[in-house]
């Protein structure tokens, strides 16, 4: 938001002495995608309902389209999500019954009384990503749908599309439902703990907000938005937007395109697209156009160093304190999974050893292993990097089980003498490690592994797969993929 800011001021500023006159035009390419994760430009066809399309050389996800309506079905859950999770923030989630004193834990719960203990900053994570987020995310998805639904998309539809894009990964209901989970098992040893309707509601909740992730077709509403004929490059000049349907055979030099991050629109200038350069703005959805995330290698690298740093005290210093009758002993993440094992509940106990201690080690491993291959310029083991990869920016998240376990038991264990339970500092230092790791996997761009190898200079053969050299011609290959109906391919537009 920063970096727009500051272009929209220095477009201002130069429009006074700066013709706003048409010049050289660019092109957006129709019929091509490029990998998120590899950065290899190829055909897609028009899907049928309940296909997906794969990248021929790393495997990830290019397109898909959902059997559901396009407005209807993702509306109805939304509208359910909202329903839930409103009535959720005024309902309990559980009661703790301690020799007749009873204590009763909320979503606000946790967050007022970690700031209550001196951990505020936790507190207001906890509280972002359990209870703000969800609702904006909500609110987003309504817009969006509503804008949709419109016969002429309105200009902020796209824009909360992008955002909506960037906030999902941050609304955790489901990893707070584990953590819920966890509060309970431990808590059932100590007193009688009810279950309150909020439980359920949660758990309805972590269900439609899925239903909408899967019945919701973002490409669907992205070929619905105008792209605009006019594109103000990062001089605040105005290029001509034309059209060109790669499937005729016509495709410009790969170096001289680039995709939109947030709506995948291909462009192409004419003349090579530097690295990290503004191109722009997206003529789909207005959005800064860079054919790679600036600075990624080594914004990744400090936060990665960062977070290794935080590691080891977060593993060696206590994430809470449970005292019961006066006598307590601190508790480790380590000790909380022996614990859970030694009481019977082995399969909770590999859940949170996976989400707390194994997902940490892999993240900071792997993304090491890739920014090592980057920086040699190796071409090891690529495929499989770009398939972990992938993995650690879904399973990131899942290590706040803890910390959300931990604000859980804050709040509803608070009973004095005779029970109580306080957070430590290497909650904090956890925390930490888990934000930092997952800031840096979204900033590592993973298509400069391929760059880095020079595997994005060359355009693979739709048979066998193998590369050739890149020409200037205008008709180099492109690799097509597989479609279940030769007819069904994607129309070009007007």
């Amino acid at each position: 938001m920063s970096d727009r800011f500051h272009k929209r001021l220095w477009r201002n500023a130069v429009s006074f002495s700066r013709s706003q006159e048409p010049h050289a035009s660019i092109h957006a390419v129709e019929g091509l995608r490029e990998c998120p994760t590899c950065g290899l430009f190829q055909h897609v066809p028009r899907l049928k309902p309940g296909h997906l399309a794969e990248c021929l050389r790393c495997g990830c996800q290019l397109a898909r389209r959902r059997r559901t309506s396009l407005i209807g079905a993702p509306a109805a859950f939304c509208i359910t999500s909202a329903a839930l999770y409103a009535t959720l923030l005024i309902s309990s989630l559980m009661t703790l019954n301690v020799y007749g004193r009873e204590n009763t834990v909320s979503l606000m719960s946790g967050p007022i009384e970690l700031g209550h203990q001196g951990y505020g900053m936790i507190g207001v994570l906890v509280a972002l990503v359990t209870i703000l987020m969800p609702g904006v995310i909500i609110g987003l998805m309504g817009a969006i749908l509503y804008g949709a639904s419109r016969p002429q998309m309105p200009d902020w539809t796209p824009r909360l599309l992008t955002w909506y894009d960037r906030l999902r990964g941050w609304s955790m209901v489901e990893v707070y439902v584990l953590g819920v989970l966890v509060a309970y098992t431990k808590l059932v040893d100590l007193a009688l703990v009810i279950l309150q309707p909020g439980v359920y509601l949660l758990g309805g909740l972590m269900l439609s907000m899925a239903a909408v992730d899967s019945t919701f077709d973002a490409e669907r509403i992205w070929r619905s938005r105008d792209i605009q004929p006019k594109l103000d490059d990062h001089q605040g000049h105005l290029l001509d937007v034309a059209h060109l349907d790669a499937r005729n055979g016509v495709i410009p030099p790969v170096e001289n395109m680039l995709s939109c991050y947030a709506c995948n629109l291909v462009l192409a200038f004419d003349h090579a697209v530097p690295q990290e350069h503004d191109m722009g703005d997206c003529p789909r959805c207005g959005q800064i156009l860079r054919r790679r995330k600036p600075q990624s290698l080594s914004s990744a690298t400090c936060l990665l160093v960062a977070g290794v740093v935080f590691y080891l005290p977060a593993n060696l210093l206590p994430v809470m304190t449970y005292t019961k009758v006066g006598h307590g002993a601190p508790s480790t993440i380590t000790s909380g999974v022996i614990e859970l094992w030694q009481a019977g509940m082995i399969p909770l106990s590999l859940l949170v050893l996976f989400a707390s201690i194994t997902v940490p080690v892999l993240k900071i491993i792997a993304l090491t292993i890739m920014i090592i291959c980057t920086r040699l310029r190796s071409s090891w083991q690529l495929r499989h990097l770009a398939k972990l990869y992938r993995l650690v920016v879904i399973i990131g998240r899942w290590s706040m089980i803890d910390v959300f376990m931990i604000s859980i038991l804050v709040a509803v264990v608070h009973f004095g003498f005779l029970a109580n339970v306080t957070a430590d500092p290497g909650m904090v230092c956890f925390a930490l490690v888990v934000i930092l790791t997952i800031f840096a996997a979204e900033l590592f761009d993973p298509r400069g592994m391929w760059d880095a190898a020079g595997l994005n200079g060359a355009v693979a053969s739709p048979a066998t797969g193998n590369r050739e050299p890149e020409t200037s011609s205008a008709d180099a290959p492109v690799p097509h993929l597989p479609s279940s109906d030769p007819t069904d391919m994607e129309p070009g537009r007007a």
